[in-house]
């Protein structure tokens, strides 16, 4: 009995559920917080279609609460996906001979998640464009439906209720520790922190976020001879 391949788009499907596991929790709990925020569900479900960014969503949702400018919720969105360039150019070799209509759409659902999946599985050999495109719109698809699910469910949850209104710095603090993996992420950390409470005294709005991230990461390049070596990939 000869054994079928699975065809591309099953494959990727399946391949995308377990960062999907991940993005339930998470897409809810953003989709609580943007309710807060005062989106209404339509409004959270259309920022997850045309951003699909989580790290910058939350910060998006956190800056309008606080009542930042545009200008700066804008700054601070583009500062944070300027990794997505360095993705991009990593899975783009492995595109060559696609046309800008899937790449279009493949660069829309580039995240950190599917990059580190999608580029480990074309490094192994037997990993289609159309199987890395399939597993960025599956996991695109459930973090939608979950922000949406957790923006209904927002509406029924009593003010600061299960914690939720810390749920946004809980998130961003375990990923700093996670993030912290060598000297030059610990410098930068420091220095982003201590940059950001400086700023914040003297700077209108929350721009301060901006120039912290900027300046911390500029801090640690200058501290950190040969950082890009000792922190890996």
């Amino acid at each position: 009995m000869t054994h079928r391949p699975e065809p591309a788009l099953a494959q990727g499907a399946r391949a995308a559920w377990p960062i999907c596991l991940g993005y339930v929790p998470i897409g809810l709990a953003f989709g609580v917080l943007a309710r807060r925020a005062g989106l209404a569900p339509w409004q959270v479900g259309l920022m997850s279609l045309l951003v699909f960014a989580g790290s910058s969503q939350f910060i998006a949702v956190a800056m309008l609460q606080a009542g930042a400018s545009a200008a700066s919720v804008v700054a601070a969105t583009f500062v944070v996906n300027l990794r997505h360039l360095l993705m991009s150019s990593a899975l783009a070799v492995h595109l060559r001979d696609r046309g800008r209509r899937f790449l279009s759409a493949f660069a829309y659902g580039v995240t950190d998640e599917s990059f580190a999946v999608n580029l480990a599985r074309f490094r192994d050999g037997g990993w289609s464009p159309a199987s890395a495109l399939a597993l960025n719109q599956t996991a695109n698809a459930v973090w939608v439906g979950s922000t949406v699910a957790g923006a209904w469910a927002g509406q029924a949850l009593p003010p600061h209720a299960l914690g939720v209104d810390f749920a946004l710095p809980a998130m961003f603090l375990a990923l700093l520790v996670l993030q912290v993996r060598s000297r030059p992420h610990l410098v930068s950390a420091l220095a982003s922190g201590a940059l950001a409470l400086a700023a914040y005294l003297v700077l209108p709005g929350n721009i301060h976020v901006v120039v912290a991230a900027v300046a911390g990461a500029t801090v640690a390049f200058l501290l950190c001879p040969g950082a890009d070596r000792e922190a890996g990939p």
